[in-house]
């Protein structure tokens, strides 16, 4: 028999989405929230310094939160934007987010999407995309951020995903250095052959 697969997001996120005040009407403020996010993963000690979350487009609601859980959940593919589009796709009860009756959904990231991110973002559906920090702010402090086209936007794009770039990117890129100058684990799988 094989183990079952589980991700669960940490409890303290439940309470900390709570505090948050809805709605999220500005870009930024949507953006600050996942920021936020991610220096509190780092700060509980429950992932990287990565957070993400869908938001109701339309409405500026909280649909999905999802923060990095890597190590906790021993998964490589357990990147914030995932995690966010899992959760989202079993809130709405559909693996297409954009599906005809579902409302219009902005995935708001606090950094940009690694090449697996990138690639789940047109199988999810989700019609937009926000990024904060730039992938080479993660490379930068030592992460791999995977085969990218150099314009991954345009490609996104092409596939009609909106794409909105450096939205409190200051911020983000700090949280990422404060994660590498705290010591943090920087985790790459192909680490031993680089």
């Amino acid at each position: 028999m094989f183990p079952e697969i589980h991700l669960r997001l940490p409890d303290w996120v439940g309470s900390f989405c709570e505090e948050w005040s809805a709605p999220f009407v500005e870009i930024d403020d949507r953006a600050q929230f996942v920021i936020e996010l991610a220096r509190a993963n780092v700060a509980r000690g429950t992932g990287g310094p990565f957070a993400a979350a869908i938001f109701d487009y339309e409405r500026k609601t909280l649909v999905a939160p999802g923060v990095n859980l890597v190590l906790s959940a021993s998964c490589s593919a357990a990147h914030a934007e995932v995690v966010a589009i899992m959760i989202a796709q079993q809130i709405m009860g559909t693996h297409d987010l954009g599906a005809e009756g579902i409302p219009m959904l902005e995935l708001v990231s606090s950094t940009e999407p690694c090449a697996m991110c990138m690639g789940a973002l047109p199988w999810s559906g989700v019609p937009r995309l926000v990024c904060s920090a730039r992938g080479e702010d993660a490379i930068a402090i030592g992460f791999d951020e995977g085969a990218k086209p150099q314009q991954w936007q345009h490609e996104l794009e092409q596939r009609g995903i909106a794409v909105a770039r450096d939205v409190c990117r200051e911020e983000a890129t700090a949280v990422l250095r404060d994660y590498a100058q705290g010591g943090g684990l920087i985790y790459n799988g192909r680490s031993r052959n680089s």
